[in-house]
């Protein structure tokens, strides 16, 4: 969810830079349709329906591959301005989920700060005793009293930040042509 901020503030520094917000219709993304693929299989994949009843080890094995997939699709675009922030944010992330065995640690305290607890079933981010990688890890949290309070990682502020500046140089510069 902090992903969401990225939207309006890369709409606020568009407007700010002297975009339009019509010129982000000439954005163009090249293998557009793997990222929203990988999206929506996590989406799925976390909801209430799915994560109480996927056996966790395909569960992680899945999160893994539908988080390189948007990888990929992130690096097939690098020549957009703000998608190399998006590839390391990304390449962040994927690190330490796969190496915590398919799950993205947290902590209890970030947990609490969001005002969320554990999770049961299967879920992206879960409390381990001693995480691979933590500085990577979801140690962050959004006060619980900020709407869509959550954990989260460096990673994910990476992929915030590439979003914002993808969305603010999209309006300002028009689309960005195919290689």
């Amino acid at each position: 969810m902090f992903i969401l901020f990225a939207i309006p503030i890369g709409l606020v520094l568009g407007f700010l830079m002297g975009g339009r917000l019509d010129r982000l219709g000439a954005l163009r993304f090249e293998w557009a349709w793997l990222a929203v693929a990988g999206l929506f299989v996590q989406v799925l994949l976390f909801s209430p329906l799915a994560s109480d009843r996927i056996d966790p080890r395909w569960g992680a094995a899945i999160y893994v591959a539908s988080t390189g997939a948007v990888l990929v699709a992130v690096v097939r675009n690098l020549r957009v301005p703000g998608m190399g922030l998006v590839a390391l944010g990304a390449v962040s992330n994927l690190a330490a989920v796969t190496a915590n065995g398919g799950i993205m640690p947290t902590t209890a305290e970030a947990l609490a700060n969001a005002g969320l607890g554990e999770v049961e079933g299967f879920s992206n981010s879960a409390v381990l005793a001693d995480p691979a990688l933590a500085p990577l890890t979801d140690i962050y949290a959004l006060p619980a009293w900020v709407p869509l309070a959550n954990v989260f990682s460096i990673g994910d502020v990476l992929i915030g930040l590439g979003i914002a500046v993808v969305i603010a140089f999209g309006m300002r510069a028009g689309g960005t042509t195919r290689a």
